[in-house]
């Protein structure tokens, strides 16, 4: 499934982004929301801001957005580990 977002003309007019620069910084900005939400994961967010899991941590801790992650994660992280080495 994929989803298309429109914004009107006057609303993106108002937003005060350069058109190159706005919609990374719309999927940046929708990502950090569901994942402080928890409607969307770590790496997933990551996927849809168009960054890698270290630089989309940098983002939340920046702006001060606590992580979540459970003993689930770690434990589903651990698991992917064994299987990649």
């Amino acid at each position: 499934m994929s989803v298309t977002l429109e914004i009107p003309n006057e609303v993106a007019q108002a937003m005060r982004l350069p058109e190159p620069e706005a919609e990374n910084r719309l999927r940046l900005e929708l990502a950090v929301a569901l994942y402080s939400q928890r409607i969307l994961a770590l790496g997933k967010a990551a996927q849809l801001a168009g960054l890698n899991r270290w630089e989309f941590e940098d983002v939340l801790a920046r702006r001060g957005v606590p992580t979540h992650y459970s003993e689930k994660d770690l434990a589903h992280d651990a698991a992917y580990g064994r299987r990649h080495q």
